[in-house]
C-alpha cells in the first residue's frame, strides 16, 4: 500500500525589508563634529556619535 500524495504547497515569499532611515543610512547612529570654544566654536577634527533620533537607533525609515 503507498502513501497518498500530498498537493505541493507554495512557499511564502519573504517579508520585504524596511527602507532605511535617510539620516543615519541605516546604521542607527550619526557622527558630529566637535565645538571647542565659548563665542566662536572651532570645530575640531574629533567627531563624536550620537543615537539618530529620526529612527531612534533602529536604522528604519519612519512610516507616518
Amino acid at each position: 500500500m503507498t502513501a497518498a500524495k500530498k498537493p505541493a504547497t507554495r512557499r511564502k515569499s519573504a517579508p520585504p525589508k524596511p527602507a532605511k532611515c535617510p539620516d543615519c543610512e541605516g546604521h542607527g547612529e550619526i557622527t558630529e563634529a566637535v565645538k571647542v570654544g565659548n563665542r566662536k566654536g572651532r570645530i575640531t577634527d574629533d567627531h563624536q556619535t550620537g543615537l539618530c533620533l529620526t529612527c531612534w537607533g533602529s536604522g528604519e525609515a519612519v512610516t507616518d
